[in-house]
């Protein structure tokens, strides 16, 4: 981030210090009397409110003030940690997000903001004081401070700093002023002063440094725990040199702050997923390999400059190592997008929350596997599936606590959230206790929308695919939250945008399951490459399975039903020579390409197997978003393009050719 954009700065370190804020609500609803937690969320809300007036989000800090009072009072025990109180702040932290996205506050309602404070000041009034511990936590702080000379011009207010140490307790403030230059030398938009402080109270050094936070790299800062019987840091910093002692006894007003304009800030306010956080570890290994890369393309030029006398094998020598950099270049690079699963697990808990509150019922959100990582845009386009997903869990799948007691299970229900990588892809899985899927139901619903024929034989998953069907729904009342027959199909159509599979399982009585399959990445794919006529296709290698050849006696046995035997199992397979029309003889030696997702298999028969291919995956056109057996192309090293096979619409138009023949015959 540029030092030139401190208002694009602060709102990405707000935005993580509102996230930080709602997590530890969310604890803090489960552990009221957590004194720690409530120290913390009242210094984030005093950090935030502090930098906010610092860098001109008034509307912002003037609205947090309420927030951080509510819990100056709760933290000093004035008054008790209430569920209310809690649920008041995290509607008040949303609110904040809004004023966020402008320093006048004009884009969030006014009203809103007054009917959260209204709904505060209700949770707070007539609280009754909570016993303070026996034991005194004063502690005493000597601290010295200077900021840069350059501090104000790029936004940063000294007395808002000093208001915000007063904030914390009794204190003590000297003004330092033996480096301010003689008249003709000083330059009135630098800052020369510096400042001796003595604090007491229950303060920890956390509660110091969160005052520094955003310009602790670049000034002079030292800090040591005095004796808590004496105040002679004051004395001592005020005998050591000219300075001004500033009487603690009133607030410091805060000088005005030049900041850019709201709209010019919004100019260069990146979005959020254009910015992501990277270990420099993982910077260093990239810059190496990068810096191997240039030296090896800088030997392959020279060579190649030195025309016919040049020996193949060093050619060859210099191309493998080229394309073994390439190849570690790429992974360091794959890594350095990949992000844990716990940033969008985390999103979650406020989510279960709500809907607890919302439809009355006890929920418990438990997560595994949150190390898992996955590439950054893949996370960000699951972020609205799963809400859906989770929605219907909570609505759907979880019964009430006096239905659940009645069936013999605890009275809260739970939901768990777990990922795990298998191979290329990670598998998320949405997972209640619930009352599990009615399949009867279902099916009647199916029946009564002409989805199945009444007596059609079909399978359990099969049953179980029909609630991603456009419209269905099995809801007998429409509510806030489910029921109306949207959702389900636009999260299956998601995740098959993804290149990923969506299943479910669901026992009755015991909760369902539902698992997606999603490739790592969006970007690189590792690809098996075929031919089938004159053109080349690429089949991403994470779903192959094995490849086999096609004799002649079986192919011509197979001509009147395509099905295969694989180590005594029938698996179906499909001629791409047929599907895509290529007019062409066929090779006399033909391979099939088996293909999996899931417990589902599919062959493909093709003319030729090329080999493995390093597939940089390039969206199709608009013009062909209707082909949906192609999830998009690459270009080959001759220059040619090559399509991709979408496999979980190959497996799915493969099963449908089976049922098409199993009722045929």
């Amino acid at each position: 981030m540029s030092q030139a954009d401190p208002i694009a700065a602060f709102r990405i370190e707000a935005g993580e210090l509102l996230d930080q804020i709602e997590q530890g609500l969310l604890d803090l609803g489960h552990r009221l009397d957590d004194y720690d937690l409530i120290d913390s969320i009242f210094r984030g809300l005093h950090t935030l409110k502090g930098s906010g007036a610092m860098f001109g989000f008034d509307a912002l800090a003037g609205f947090t003030h309420h927030c951080e009072s509510a819990f100056d009072r709760v933290r000093k025990r004035l008054a008790p940690a209430t569920a209310e109180l809690v649920a008041v702040i995290l509607a008040a932290q949303d609110h904040m997000r809004a004023l966020l996205d402008d320093t006048t506050g004009a884009s969030a309602s006014a009203d809103t903001g007054a009917a959260i404070i209204e709904r505060l000041h209700a949770a707070m009034d007539g609280a009754t004081p909570v016993a303070e511990p026996a034991k005194s936590n004063d502690r005493v702080w000597r601290l010295t401070f200077r900021l840069p000379l350059d501090a104000m011009a790029n936004g940063s207010n000294p007395l808002m700093l000093l208001d915000e140490l007063r904030a914390l307790g009794e204190s003590r403030i000297v003004a330092l002023t033996d480096r301010i230059p003689p008249l003709g030398d000083l330059d009135p938009t630098e800052c020369h002063f510096g400042w001796a402080v003595t604090l007491r109270g229950d303060i920890s050094r956390n509660h110091i440094d969160d005052v520094f936070i955003f310009v602790m790299d670049d000034m002079e800062l030292e800090i040591a725990e005095g004796d808590a019987h004496g105040d002679a840091a004051s004395s001592e910093a005020a005998a050591a040199s000219p300075a001004a002692v500033v009487e603690s006894a009133q607030p410091v007003a805060a000088a005005p702050v030049s900041t850019p304009a709201s709209d010019e800030a919004a100019k260069v306010l990146p979005k959020a997923s254009e910015t992501v956080r990277v270990p420099a570890e993982r910077l260093d290994l990239l810059m190496d390999r990068v810096g191997e890369l240039v030296i090896v393309q800088s030997r392959l030029s020279q060579l190649a400059q030195g025309g016919a006398g040049t020996s193949n094998q060093i050619l060859h020598s210099i191309s493998e190592e080229i394309e073994r950099l390439a190849g570690e270049l790429r992974d360091t690079m794959m890594v350095l997008r990949m992000v844990p699963v716990a940033t969008l697990f985390g999103r979650f808990r406020r989510l279960v929350h709500d809907l607890a509150r919302d439809t009355g019922k006890a929920i418990e959100l438990v997560t595994e596997g949150e190390s898992t990582e996955v590439d950054k845009t893949v996370m960000e386009r699951l972020a609205d599936p799963m809400v859906h997903l989770i929605r219907n869990s909570c609505d759907h799948g979880l019964e009430t606590a006096d239905e659940r007691v009645v069936a013999g299970k605890s009275a809260t229900g739970r939901v768990l959230l777990s990922a795990k990588q298998a191979g290329g892809e990670v598998i998320i899985a949405i997972r209640d206790d619930g009352r599990g899927i009615d399949r009867d139901r279902v099916r009647a619903k199916a029946e009564a929308q002409g989805l199945l024929q009444p007596g059609q034989v079909a399978t359990e998953h099969e049953v179980l695919q029909l609630i991603f069907h456009p419209g269905f729904s099995t809801a007998e009342q429409v509510t806030n939250l489910s029921g109306r027959g949207v959702g389900m199909d636009v999260v299956k159509r998601t995740i098959e945008s993804l290149r990923g599979t969506i299943d479910v399982t669901s026992v009755p009585g015991e909760g369902s399951t539902i698992s997606l399959r999603i490739p790592l990445t969006l970007a690189i794919i590792d690809g098996l490459l075929i031919r089938v006529g004159t053109a080349r296709y690429v089949i991403p290698l994470s779903a192959v399975e094995e490849c086999i050849e096609l004799s002649l006696e079986e192919d011509v046995r197979s001509r009147g039903r395509s099905l295969i035997t694989l180590r005594e199992r029938l698996v179906p397979f499909m001629r791409l020579r047929e599907i895509f029309d290529t007019q062409t003889p066929p090779d006399p030696h033909q391979k099939i390409v088996i293909i999996s997702t899931g417990s589902d298999r599919v062959g493909l028969v093709v003319d030729q197997i090329i080999g493995s291919h390093q597939t940089v995956i390039k969206p199709m056109s608009p013009v062909h978003g209707d082909v949906t057996i192609f999830a998009g192309a690459t270009i080959l090293g001759d220059g040619n393009v090559a399509l991709i096979l979408d496999v979980a619409q190959l497996v799915a138009l493969g099963q449908h050719r089976e049922e098409r023949l199993r009722a045929a015959a």
